[in-house]
């Protein structure tokens, strides 16, 4: 009993110690009273040393407590308070990563995502001809794990560092699409390389031009595809940006000098940072689009940050129709700073298209809404049922180029065993798959494609009318 007593004593006693210690720092650091901006700025940090220090020189696992890593640990923690997913402090690994996206070639699957707090990661868009879009990844899918680890407790820098890396290497993601049809899907990662532009003439005398993100050759290949056009004697555009994550601002300011004549394309407004107020407008180009060619655009949930600046300018200025569906909403303006070899990602100012109009959480709206009309919950159950046993992959694997009979067979079958979805989507679906089986996706689908189907009608009605900026 007695040497039970003297154990609970000393402990005791060296709680107390602890305490007094604690008591003592706490009481050295600077009382937070009512100040200035600037002096409860000192008093903060001023107080931030002091923790840092303690943590540092006190903390029972030396190795967890060296500087570099309460420095970062810190740095992450302030722009974590923001509750900006698009603010953020950047590693060195982290702006490695970063410079790979804006030079546009990397190692990983080819995806563009989006941190969805508490959810996961969303898919903005797959690229074309990457691994993720042969494995079938659609915009809006939700990615909750990546080998395993759930993704709603991890950054978004955290999950496209699980989903890049050495090519030929495998990762499973598994995707949530729709509310209930959960699916993993093993890719297989490669070195992946933005195609930034593909375009072809279309019945009717149309140029079609997808742009798929902006990079520092985007507007080169943009001019590349109108002076096509123009030798082969078009009538009309389309212009295609649906699943388009944006880029940078000077290459979407170069693409749109192309089809508009003068005025703003874009402002960028802060109330806190003057210099960010600024107004981006259109120059005269001897090769521009003709004010003479209707120019229909082509928007969906995949359209983001600076396709939205380029759909937003030609909406507003009435120089194009939009067709599809609201777009992302990401219109909010980040400037990169360099801290030695990492860095940090600050939101300063948001986008406001010609018309006065703020895309930040918002998005553009099309002049013509199209899109796929939602399906029955026995429609997406049979959906879930072909995407969990891959139905209709092992089925193209083993007929990659299948005739068209052989399709309606399949299809047939299908529904003889219960499939309740109609003949055109299960027949859209197996083209999609033979398309990413092969790695041909086609540049234009005018058989199943509704969004560009109605664009088309609209331009041959004369209901898309030419209009240029004075």
């Amino acid at each position: 009993m007695r040497s039970f007593f003297t154990r609970e004593r000393i402990a005791w006693t060296a709680v107390t110690v602890v305490l007094l210690a604690a008591v003592a720092f706490f009481a050295l650091s600077p009382r937070l009273a009512a100040a200035t901006p600037e002096e409860e700025t000192r008093q903060y940090l001023s107080t931030l040393g002091n923790v840092f220090r303690f943590v540092r020189d006190s903390y029972v696992d030396a190795d967890k407590a060296m500087p570099k890593a309460l420095y970062e640990g810190a740095l992450k923690g302030m722009f974590e308070a923001l509750g900006d997913p698009h603010s953020e402090y950047y590693t060195a690994e982290d702006m490695r990563l970063l410079d790979e996206d804006t030079n546009g070639v990397f190692g990983g699957v080819g995806l563009v995502i989006t941190k969805i707090d508490g959810e996961g990661a969303e898919v903005v868009s797959p690229i074309d001809g990457t691994p993720a879009y042969q494995a079938g990844i659609s915009a809006g899918d939700m990615i909750i794990k990546v080998d395993g680890v759930v993704t709603a407790d991890l950054s978004s820098d955290d999950i496209v560092k699980r989903l890049r890396g050495t090519p030929s290497t495998e990762v499973v993601v598994t995707i949530r699409r729709g509310e209930t049809n959960v699916f993993e899907v093993t890719i297989t990662r490669a070195m992946i390389e933005v195609p930034t532009v593909k375009s072809a003439m279309m019945p009717g005398s149309i140029g079609y031009l997808r742009i798929s993100q902006f990079t520092p050759q985007t507007a080169e290949r943009v001019q590349a595809a109108v002076n096509s056009f123009r030798t082969a004697g078009y009538r009309a555009m389309v212009v295609d940006v649906r699943g388009n994550p944006g880029g940078l601002l000077s290459s979407v300011e170069q693409v749109a000098d192309i089809f508009l004549s003068g005025g703003p394309v874009v402002s960028t407004r802060s109330e806190r940072v003057p210099g960010e107020n600024a107004v981006f407008e259109a120059k005269a180009n001897p090769l521009d689009v003709g004010a003479d060619i209707p120019v229909a655009v082509l928007v969906d949930k995949g359209s983001a940050s600076a396709s939205e600046i380029l759909a937003g300018a030609l909406k507003d200025t009435g120089r194009a129709k939009l067709f599809g569906v609201t777009t992302y909403g990401k219109g909010s303006v980040q400037q990169v700073r360099r801290l030695g070899d990492g860095g940090f990602k600050l939101t300063m100012a948001r986008y406001y298209t010609p018309g006065n109009y703020t895309i930040d959480k918002v998005g553009v709206t099309p002049d013509v809404t199209v899109e796929e009309p939602p399906i029955t919950p026995e429609q997406e159950a049979s959906y879930g049922k072909l995407l969990q046993e891959n139905t209709i992959r092992k089925w193209v694997a083993a007929n990659p180029q299948p005739s068209d009979a052989k399709v309606s067979l399949f299809v047939a079958e299908l529904q003889r065993q219960g499939i309740a979805l109609d003949t055109r989507t299960l027949r859209r679906l197996v083209r999609e798959q033979v398309n990413r089986t092969n790695n041909n996706p086609p540049v234009f689908d005018l058989e199943y494609d509704i969004v560009l189907q109605a664009a088309v009608k609209a331009i041959q009605a004369g209901q898309v009318a030419p209009k240029a900026l004075p």
